[in-house]
């Protein structure tokens, strides 16, 4: 899942980063407003984490020109301004949750595990298709009870693959789950992957879309 992370404190950014990519997440740092709303614009990100108090133009700003262009991506606030006005303001100018700084992470990376299990249409924390079961909050995985360690970048694929049945994605769209802006991208990256996870969980689970990418069959 790639991330787009919108905060101006470098020591905060900076943790948070680790975090992230801790998690096996592609994450995007930007720094104030104007570099969000062009980073939003160029990039097509699973979840925006949203600082308020941005220079340049505001979190707030950001996020209500995001939402009037019609763009769905779930949006985490995250900010130290704690008046319960602020946080209505927020959430009724399209965010999806609110975090108040300072927050504990391992309640961040919940909600943030939350939204885009909601923006995947699931609402069970975990999953299971075709005899493979996927925990996001632990990223385990077992085919028939069995189970699979997977790479971080075999996850990274598997996981928004495996969220929506029948979605065909293209090998552009997993790269960029995959990477983040300064990440070197190796031409066959995806395939090898995908090769990867046929030989661990079973050749049939992952399909090649002639053309298009590839998709976890419905049935």
């Amino acid at each position: 899942m790639r991330l787009l992370l919108v905060e101006d404190d470098l020591m905060i950014g900076e943790q948070l980063l680790d975090l992230l990519r801790a998690e096996h997440y592609a994450v995007d740092w930007v720094r104030d407003g104007e570099q969000a709303d062009g980073a939003l614009a160029a990039q097509q990100y699973d979840l925006v984490i949203l600082d308020l108090g941005l220079p340049k133009r505001d979190g707030m700003s950001v996020l209500r020109g995001l939402r009037a262009q019609k763009k769905t991506v779930p949006v985490l606030i995250s900010t130290a301004r704690d008046a319960v006005e602020q946080r209505i303001a927020g959430l009724d100018a399209g965010a999806d949750d609110y975090v108040l700084k300072p927050f504990d992470l391992d309640e961040l990376l919940a909600r943030i595990r939350a939204l885009l299990r909601r923006a995947s249409g699931r609402a069970e924390p975990v999953y299971e298709h075709k005899g493979v079961s996927v925990n996001p909050a632990t990223r385990e995985v077992s085919v028939q009870g069995q189970s699979v360690s997977l790479s971080a970048r075999e996850w990274a694929v598997l996981e928004p693959l495996l969220a929506r049945p029948g979605l065909v994605l293209s090998r552009q769209q997993l790269e960029e789950k995959l990477y983040s802006w300064k990440d070197e991208i190796s031409s066959n990256a995806v395939e090898v992957y995908i090769h990867g996870l046929r030989k661990k969980l079973g050749p049939e689970l992952i399909q090649n879309v002639r053309g298009v990418g590839y998709r976890v069959p419905k049935e």
